[in-house]
């Protein structure tokens, strides 16, 4: 991103924060992965003026409409639609301008949704996860077989991401809102597990670094560390 196109040219925020920007690279990601993961983050820190021209610059590059699409669309289970729903908007106002089609989802039963999620977690976290979808005290029973049927059952098994890029979109999602550390230390396992190893997820943390700060960074580093301890 340009920030001396959303910020006066001449402005010392601009200047920063290009130099900084320049500074960081790309960190040796794959660029689909790199432009989803700052669209996580910017969804997450409420930049709409930021959102739009990272979207705008990421699409003109090469970025595929369903990775950006599948990106936002996955915030929602992590941010909830409260947050999410000015991003959707944003998103289908560019893919209309585009004529890019809106993508659908898919005519499941709950059981289906529920029974693909599960398989989805079992993949990215192990064998301990069969039967999360029924497991459970009185208070987390029903929380537990929403994620395995719809975080995992409509959001993680659509096509668009593949199942590693999307623990990184989650891992950026957790990191950027902050107090999630539990969650985050937890998908940093996953995403270890998976394939992204901790240089690839210091990475992350340096790409978001500018748009979510020094202490929600560091914290993200100090959870990579805790994973890679376990």
């Amino acid at each position: 991103m340009d920030m001396k196109k959303i910020l006066p040219p001449e402005s010392a925020a601009a200047t920063i924060f290009n130099r900084f920007a320049a500074e960081i690279g790309n960190g040796g990601l794959a660029e689909e992965t790199r432009r989803v993961c700052i669209l996580a983050a910017l969804a997450v820190c409420g930049g709409q003026a930021a959102f739009r021209a990272e979207l705008c610059d990421a699409l003109d590059g090469g970025l595929s409409p369903a990775a950006a699409h599948e990106t936002v669309l996955q915030a929602a289970a992590y941010l909830g639609y409260g947050r999410a729903l000015p991003f959707l908007q944003i998103l289908y106002e560019e893919f209309s301008a585009r004529g890019i089609p809106v993508p659908a989802a898919t005519e499941e039963s709950a059981e289906e949704r529920t029974a693909r999620g599960e398989r989805a977690q079992v993949e990215i976290f192990g064998e301990q996860m069969k039967g999360f979808a029924s497991s459970g005290d009185e208070f987390s029973r029903e929380i537990n077989r929403f994620l395995s049927e719809n975080c995992f059952g409509d959001y993680y098994v659509r096509a668009g991401l593949d199942y590693a890029q999307r623990e990184a979109v989650t891992f950026c999602l957790l990191a950027a809102q902050g107090g999630c550390e539990p969650q985050l230390t937890s998908h940093a396992a996953a995403n270890l597990r998976i394939g992204n190893d901790a240089q690839t997820l210091k990475a992350l943390v340096l790409q978001m670094l500018p748009y979510i700060g020094y202490p929600r960074s560091l914290n993200a580093l100090a959870c990579v560390r805790r994973a890679c301890e376990k």
